[in-house]
């Protein structure tokens, strides 16, 4: 199976990056190939909503930037995982950025299966971002929901937080 991380955190050491690394140690014993994109890390300008995408673009978003290197990889994976911390309960700006811009191709064209991985600095702030998820991610693209992984940022480096991730990697 062919996987693409969406990796929303900036900090290469912070929680959301423990749990991206676990959950792929995992699949990647499991043989699935995985490729982990740190969408915060790139520049990726906002949907501007002009509709060249769905007009002239026939698909193709107007705009070129570092999402060009997103879209195939969209395209090609069997399943989704987006990782994010959490700010003001939902995903990063950056993450929001690369969801918004997927819009010019809408669906992608193999994914069957998503999961989702939250870090946040407290319990009960994900709701938002579970929603967003749930609706405008696994319901629109009709893909299975695997998982809601959910952390503080100490659980999210925590040895058993390590485990269940790489377990349901390696699960797959």
């Amino acid at each position: 199976m062919r996987i693409l991380v969406l990796n929303g955190s900036y900090r290469a050491e912070g929680g959301t990056a423990a749990m991206v690394e676990a959950f792929c140690t995992g699949a990647r014993e499991a043989c699935h190939r995985v490729d982990v994109v740190n969408v915060a890390r790139l520049d990726i300008h906002g949907c501007r909503g002009c509709e060249y995408c769905h007009n002239a673009g026939g698909g193709a978003c107007m705009q070129h930037d570092d999402m060009d290197e997103v879209y195939p990889l969209w395209d090609a994976a069997d399943m989704i995982v987006v990782a994010s911390p959490v700010y003001y309960g939902s995903f990063s700006g950056q993450m929001h950025e690369a969801i918004n811009r997927t819009y010019a191709g809408l669906k992608p064209k193999r994914c069957t299966k998503m999961a989702l991985m939250l870090c946040s600095g407290a319990r009960g702030v994900c709701e938002h971002a579970e929603g967003i998820y749930r609706t405008y991610l696994v319901d629109w693209f009709g893909a299975k929901d695997l998982g809601i992984f959910e952390a503080t940022t100490s659980e999210a480096k925590s040895s058993e937080m390590a485990k269940k991730l790489h377990d349901f990697g390696a699960s797959l």
